[in-house]
């Protein structure tokens, strides 16, 4: 449960459009579709796909990093790490386990021809969409584990976009269709008031000191 004291205390630093702002952001965020990429080389496409769900919507971001462990990029990030939340995983296992524990189906994000298109993705159940890279794809163990498969329609010669572009596409199509639909999409309350209390302590300057001084006024 949120200290709601705690968090009024720390919203009243914050300038009134700094908090309306919040609101209005959580007001467009979701946990209805989550996003996981697995073992990307180039660290600031992991960035891109990040910064993809922030100005799209999307809370969580699952990455994936068996092999390379590198850390974000926060120049290609451009802050939005600050506001989207990142799980991260050391096997693809443990991501799938995690996804799926929290009710969401498990979509691989793949070209073959097989795959569902875009336009037709049923956008209706809670989806983990799973990324891999341009040259690799997905691992076996997700490809196994994959409840379904998606692909963008493509014209031309070229097979593949990509990570971070096919991402974009993907994520903005299906948020976009979920704020039309009669879907219950939206944050619950409980997670907002974790979302601004995490939010209000991003944005304060010298947070530590401030945290001392609350619980100096309110012992606990």
């Amino acid at each position: 449960m949120i200290d709601l004291k705690y968090l009024e205390f720390l919203e009243n630093i914050l300038t009134d459009n700094r908090k309306e702002r919040f609101l209005k952001v959580l007001e467009n965020r979701t946990n209805h579709f989550t996003i996981a990429v697995e073992d990307i080389f180039q660290m600031h496409n992991t960035s891109a796909v990040m910064r993809s769900c922030e100005v799209f919507g999307i809370q969580e971001l699952n990455v994936i990093e068996e092999r390379y462990g590198k850390s974000i990029d926060k120049e290609i990030a451009m802050g939005a790490q600050k506001w989207v939340d990142i799980n991260t995983f050391d096997s693809v296992t443990s991501c799938l386990d995690a996804v799926k524990s929290k009710g969401y189906q498990i979509i691989a994000t793949t070209p073959h021809d097989n795959d569902c298109l875009l336009e037709d993705f049923d956008i209706t159940k809670p989806s983990a969409l799973f990324f891999g890279t341009e040259r690799d794809g997905l691992s076996e163990e997700i490809m196994q584990r994959a409840d379904g498969f998606l692909k963008i329609p493509m014209v031309g010669f070229t097979e593949s976009l990509n990570i971070s572009v096919s991402a974009a596409i993907i994520i903005q199509n299906l948020t976009n269709r979920l704020r039309q639909s009669d879907i219950d999409w939206h944050l619950s309350e409980e997670e907002m008031l974790v979302k601004r209390l995490a939010w209000a302590k991003s944005s304060i300057k010298d947070i530590k000191r401030i945290e001392a001084r609350y619980l100096e006024e309110n012992p606990i």
